[in-house]
């Protein structure tokens, strides 16, 4: 077998799956036939373009409060926090994360983008508490988070630029009325509702097979209580489509209530849509949706129903099983009297079988059941990614300190036939953070049409540049290739600007941009006349900004 050195590698990347393939006992099944076939909703449309890969000098880390790109690579910011969208005057909101791009009659260079705007900040948006929130403050708290819709082009000179005189245009925020559909829509688990006000705590999300968009409900418990909101109507999956204002926002309780990171769509081979979900927390576990109906293209938005009905499964790591999330499984282990309920949840037996009644429950405490039934808690599982070429799924686990995975590692699943519909799974450590890779806290992930991996970085702020984090640097994203002899080698792309993390990497069509996202630059800043950062460094700007970039520079 030829061995594979750095800079072989690195030409490897220009020559696509084809030459991965060849070099190593890899994915032998990473060819364009193969990928074809693959049917899962991300952005690569037939992953045919090879385009992204080519020969690019890797960076260094570094603590410069930049956006820092290899050689040859440029970014323009297209939005930042509190920019008007609109002519209405809406506002960019704050810590924007996810980012999906939809074409406008097919073009790379024109379109609709979509991004996640996660939560709030004392000090940048509207200065330091003294106690409780003023109804003001939770109003703007609000109103920040959610989502954006711009209209998005790339003028004659290259240059992305945003469209404030789109009429498609809009802010959904955590004002915006929802509708509750699904398992525990107007049951008593949510309190009879069958809307609720607004979403927030917006963290990653997805696309679904017909084209509309699905944004994650995450860390929803500290607003729900500031704003007065019932809790039970957040944490859940949300559904939009921004080029229709009258598509009925909707929150998707069949897929289960808790902090969601994203959402990765496909179909089984039987035609049904699976959805992998991550629960960003300590000791949560994987899940997957199975429909109940099969997707059919000509339906279009009408897919939507495949939301409503189905079955929630969570993953058993140690059996490589998945297990069907039913009240009637949960109420049996309940009623056991040999049953002992894992010390992982705190809670008595007869306060969990008084909160498992009726299926409703299940979705609304869905951790509480996944670990009842003997679901493998991780080490907060955040981006699910499924890979175009070959079915597998790809999982982030950040890290989890409380067992000392302290840099984190990227899982890749196998499920059984290649099925995304298979109850059976096996898995293994695809790249481990460390010193010894690179990176720490692997994020959120994409794929490139060249078979690599992309993932971003989320060190957090509070622990970037100290001890055992110092050699990272600040946060980056790095490309690291699923097959051949440098298989699991991360090479750095960018370096995130001081406090940041970058967030929700998102490519157009052909490959020719990538959107991103920088959260939170500035984060440890205390006093507002002292920040410690100043991205993006735009003149007339006192505060940092987060704030939405396309980079472009790809070789074709």
């Amino acid at each position: 077998m030829e061995t594979i050195n750095r800079r072989k590698f690195l030409s490897y990347l220009g020559q696509g799956t084809a030459a991965l393939a060849v070099a190593s006992t890899g994915l032998g099944s990473l060819t364009a036939g193969k990928a074809g076939a693959a049917s899962t909703a991300d952005h690569l449309f037939g992953y045919k373009t090879n385009k992204v890969s080519g020969y690019f000098s890797p960076i260094s880390p570094s603590t410069e409060d930049k956006l820092l790109l290899p050689n040859g690579y440029k970014y323009e910011v297209v939005a930042a926090f509190g920019d008007v969208i609109n002519e209405k005057g809406d506002t960019f909101g704050f810590n924007n994360d996810f980012t999906v791009y939809f074409p406008i009659e097919g073009s790379n260079n024109h379109g609709l983008l979509w991004v996640n705007h996660e939560y709030s900040s004392e000090v940048f948006v509207h200065g330091k508490k003294d106690g409780k929130l003023t109804q003001e403050q939770i109003d703007k708290s609000l109103y920040v988070q959610g989502g954006s819709i711009i209209e998005v082009y790339r003028d004659e000179n290259g240059v992305w630029k945003m469209d404030t005189s789109s009429k498609f245009a809009r802010r959904v925020t955590g004002l915006t009325p929802f509708a509750i559909e699904g398992v525990a829509a107007g049951t008593s688990s949510v309190n009879h509702a069958t809307t609720a006000q607004g979403t927030f705590a917006n963290c990653s999300g997805g696309k679904t097979l017909w084209n509309t968009l699905l944004s994650c409900e995450e860390n929803f418990e500290e607003m729900s209580a500031e704003a007065g909101l019932d809790a039970t109507h957040y944490g859940w999956v949300i559904e939009v489509d921004p080029f229709d204002e009258n598509f009925h926002l909707r929150k998707h309780t069949s897929l289960g209530r808790f902090n969601h990171e994203n959402t990765a769509m496909g179909l089984s081979k039987d035609g049904r849509a699976v959805v992998y979900m991550g629960d960003d927390k300590k000791d949560a576990c994987v899940y997957k949706y199975i429909s109940k109906g099969y997707f059919d293209p000509i339906l279009g938005k009408a897919n939507t129903q495949l939301l409503r009905e189905g079955t929630l499964y969570a993953a058993d790591l140690k059996k490589g099983k998945w297990i069907a999330l039913t009240i009637e499984a949960v109420q049996k282990l309940l009623n056991d009297a040999n049953y002992k309920v894992p010390a992982l949840l705190g809670k008595k037996k007869e306060d969990l079988q008084a909160k498992f009644l009726t299926q409703a429950d299940i979705a609304v405490y869905t951790h509480e059941a996944a670990i009842i039934l003997g679901a493998t808690p991780t080490d907060r599982p955040e981006d699910i990614e499924i890979c175009p070429f070959d079915n597998t799924f790809f999982v982030a686990h950040t890290n989890n300190d409380n067992h000392g995975n302290i840099h984190g590692h990227i899982t890749r699943f196998f499920e059984k036939d290649s099925d995304l519909g298979a109850m059976e799974f096996d898995f293994e450590i695809f790249a481990a953070g460390g010193r010894q890779s690179g990176f720490s806290a692997p994020d959120n992930l994409t794929f490139d049409s060249n078979g690599n991996l992309w993932t971003v970085t989320d060190i957090s702020s509070s622990s970037m540049n100290k001890g055992v984090h110092t050699s990272f640097g600040n946060n980056g994203m790095f490309i690291i290739p699923i097959s051949g002899s440098a298989k699991g080698d991360a090479l750095q792309f960018a370096s995130a600007p001081t406090d940041a993390e970058l967030t929700g990497p998102w490519f157009t069509p052909d490959e020719s941009t990538l959107f991103l996202a920088v959260q939170h630059p500035g984060e440890n800043t205390t006093d507002i006349s002292k920040p410690t950062s100043m991205w993006p460094h735009r003149p007339g700007d006192s505060i940092p900004r987060p704030a939405v970039v396309a980079i472009t520079g790809f070789t074709f």
